[in-house]
Order: structure tokens, then C-alpha cells, then sequence
């Protein structure tokens, strides 16, 4: 049993460091974001003009991506617990740019996997994970608000779509892969250097409130009493024999199903299944990504509030029910409305399922937990894609994927009711 010290005496100067970590997290994930989460559709049309490629091969690089990623998690884990999230994101962003620069050369589909595989190490060790473990050890009460105003990096990538979309038109997408590689390596290391892994190693505590020591040098606090409280952080073993890790982990992994599929197919689907134009299918993009933002701003304050297990179960059933209706939409008003449904939910969710992990295990271990976690939670974003494109290659339609994926991912939500907390582990 691990435990850290933190002073429950409130004395906060007007200047946090812990926002800068926020801010610089934000950047890092939105560079990841723009150049290839959201930008992944896109490249997946292009891809097929040029080699004929089938929507299940496409599939397969972002589901090896995914495999590595988790594969590899708990490993990068333990790397950032180890050696601290700025060293841990300054190679993966170099990583992360050396793999755009090989995915602009490739000329076999052998290649292609082999370049998206680089990316997924680098994107690992140089975009969210650093920036979480970084985040949830300098916020304890405002831990989810300052986790969801991160992640609003990750609704920026969707915003500067129509900006990728028109250099990869005008300048061809090789040209912009190598453009992006660049942008991350210059854009990702000055924001790598403004990464600091526990507060108290720079006089504070989680939240700004100065530490104890600090206020012993201070002459006008010298004489505040300040009492400690005590945060029991797991270890990643004594984490993976609770019960709430396996159901976090589980339910999870099925939500991600519905943003697996939709990253990879949506722009397919609405612009060749449903005739719409790529400037409408791309508008959908930018629907999501502002509904995400206001997501994550409401699910980050409410997790502060409220209790995140129920909110969680709300967030994914109605995440799921979008796929659903996304599944027999025809009309563009069923296309907005889900749109609007699961680019809030996808939002409120992100936070809330990043924090509660941080809630129930603590902060020391965050990262080798995080890790293992996302063992579990690869499957979801790996399957997503597969079952949607395997459903349009042999059945025509992604309908019957849609379906599938929409009532798994509602399981999910099912598995969230029974999360508890773990008690205090014992030794």
C-alpha cells in the first residue's frame, strides 16, 4: 500500500502551475488529433483512389495501430511512471514524426502497416497518456474539470478538418503526411518541455495548494497549521485483482466500439451509402466536434459533483442509442441528430472514465494501470472498424454493423452499473 501526502489547508497563490500542464496537454493531444485521429477518414478515401484497397484492409491498419497500442500500454505505463511523462512525450513525438515521414513514402500495403505502426508507439508515449498521468497527479478535487478542459485538445483536431482536408487536396497527401511529421516534431517537443510529473516536487499540492514545507518558509503562513490527509494509491497488481477494474475496463472497451467505427467509416458511409457530398459528411465532423467540446466542459464540471459510475451509464447508453439511429438514418436531420447525441456523449465521456480509474487507484501508479487498461480497451476500438467495414464488404450496407455495435456498446453501459469502489488493499 502507497500512500502521498497532500496539505488540506486551502492556501492558493493566483498562479498554478497544474494549468500550464493542463494547457500543454492540450496541445499535444490536439496535434495527435488533428494530423491523425480525425484526419484518419480522409486518409482512408484517398488511400483507396490511389492502391484499391478494401474498406476491411484500411480497417486493419487503425486495428493493428490499436493492438500495439495496447500491447504495449502497460509497458509505456510503467516507461512514464518511471521516468517522468516530459521525457516519456519527447520520444514519442519525435517517434510520432518520424512515423508521419515514413507513411508519406510507402508504396505496398506492407509498408503502410508498417508506418501507422511507428505512429501508434509514438502517439502512446507522446500525446494522452503522458498528458493524464501528468494531470491527475497535480488535480484531486477539480481532477475531472481539468482532465476534460485537456482533452478539449482532442475536439480542436476536429476542428481544423476542412484546414488537413484542403492540404490534402491541394498538396496531395504524401506531401501532407511529411508536412504533419514536421508540425509534430516542432509543434510537440516545446510542449513535451513543459510537462512536470508531481507537484510536490515544485513546492505544491494537487490543486495549488502550496505544500508545507512552503508554508513554513512563507513568514505570513509560517504560523497556519496544516494538516495532512492521506491518498491511498494502488499498485497496478493489487488494481488488476479488484473487481472495478475489470468491469471499468470491459465496459469501456465496448463503448469504444461506436467511436472505432465512427472514426474510421462515417465520412465513407455518409458520402458513397447515403449520397451525401463530402462537404456535408465533413459539416457532420464539425457538428460532433462542437458538441464534443460542450461535452466534455459538462461532463468534467458534473464529475466533480456528482457520482461518475451514474454518469457514465448515462453518457453510454445515450452514446450508443446514436449509433443506432446513425444505423437507419436516411434523412440529414437523423444525421445531425446523431451527430449532436454522440459527439456530447463521446465528450462527457472521455473525462469522466479518465478520472474515475484516478479516483478508485490514485495517482502514484496511474500510468502502469492506465496501461493495463488499455489492453482491455484496444478490442473496442479494434473490432469497432472491423465489424462496420466487414459489414459493408460483404453485406453492401453498413446497417447490420451499425446495429451490432450500437447493441454492444449498450452492454457496456449494463457492465458500468456495477462498478464499485475497491476497498483500501491490504499489505
Amino acid at each position: 500500500m502507497h500512500f502521498r501526502k497532500r496539505s488540506s489547508e486551502q492556501v492558493q497563490p493566483p498562479f498554478f502551475y497544474g494549468w500550464v500542464i493542463v494547457a500543454s496537454g492540450a496541445g499535444s493531444m490536439a496535434l495527435g488529433s488533428a494530423l491523425l485521429f480525425h484526419a484518419f477518414g480522409a486518409y482512408v478515401v484517398l488511400l483507396q483512389d490511389e492502391f484499391s484497397w478494401s474498406r476491411t484492409t484500411l480497417a486493419l491498419a487503425f486495428a493493428m495501430q490499436r493492438v500495439e497500442s495496447g500491447l504495449l500500454g502497460p509497458v509505456d505505463g510503467w516507461l512514464v511512471d518511471r521516468f517522468g511523462p516530459r521525457k516519456m512525450m519527447l520520444v514519442g513525438v519525435v517517434i510520432f514524426g518520424i512515423g508521419f515521414m515514413i507513411f508519406s513514402q510507402i508504396q505496398t500495403l506492407f509498408g503502410f502497416y508498417v508506418a501507422f505502426l511507428v505512429m501508434a508507439f509514438g502517439n502512446a508515449l507522446g500525446s494522452f497518456l503522458p498528458a493524464s498521468v501528468a494531470v491527475v497527479n497535480w488535480f484531486i478535487r477539480k481532477r475531472t474539470t481539468a482532465l476534460a478542459l485537456m482533452m478539449l485538445g482532442l475536439a480542436a483536431g476536429g476542428l481544423v478538418q476542412p484546414v488537413i482536408a484542403t492540404g490534402l487536396e491541394s498538396i496531395g497527401w504524401r506531401n501532407m503526411a511529411f508536412i504533419s511529421g514536421i508540425i509534430m516534431i516542432v509543434v510537440g517537443v516545446p510542449l513535451a518541455t513543459l510537462l512536470r510529473h508531481h507537484p510536490e516536487d515544485s513546492g505544491w499540492q494537487p490543486d495549488g495548494i502550496r505544500s508545507q514545507s512552503q508554508l513554513i518558509t512563507d513568514a505570513s503562513d509560517a504560523t497556519e497549521p496544516v494538516q495532512q490527509n492521506e491518498e491511498i494509491n494502488f499498485t497496478a497488481i493489487q488494481a488488476l485483482k479488484t473487481r472495478a477494474f475489470w468491469y471499468i475496463g470491459i465496459g469501456h472497451s465496448l463503448s469504444l466500439l461506436v467511436m472505432g467505427a465512427i472514426n474510421v467509416h462515417l465520412i465513407a458511409h455518409l458520402h458513397e451509402s447515403l449520397g451525401f457530398s463530402l462537404t456535408v459528411a465533413a459539416s457532420m465532423i464539425t457538428v460532433m466536434t462542437l458538441t464534443q467540446v460542450v461535452g466534455q466542459l459538462v461532463g468534467g464540471v458534473l464529475g466533480d459533483r456528482f457520482d461518475k459510475k451514474w454518469l457514465i451509464v448515462a453518457v453510454m447508453f445515450i452514446n450508443a442509442a446514436s449509433l443506432m439511429i446513425l444505423a437507419f438514418a436516411a434523412h440529414i436531420w437523423l444525421i445531425i441528430i446523431f451527430a449532436i447525441l454522440n459527439g456530447a456523449t463521446f465528450g462527457a465521456r472521455i473525462p469522466l472514465t479518465t478520472s474515475i480509474r484516478a479516483d478508485y487507484f490514485g495517482g502514484k501508479f496511474y500510468g502502469t494501470i492506465t496501461g493495463f487498461s488499455s489492453v482491455l480497451a484496444m478490442w473496442g476500438m479494434i473490432f469497432g472498424p472491423l465489424i462496420a467495414g466487414g459489414s459493408y464488404d460483404l453485406l453492401g450496407s453498413y446497417t447490420p454493423g451499425f446495429i451490432m455495435l450500437s447493441l454492444l456498446a449498450g452492454l457496456g453501459s449494463v457492465i458500468f452499473c456495477f462498478v464499485q469502489k475497491p476497498e483500501t488493499p491490504k499489505g
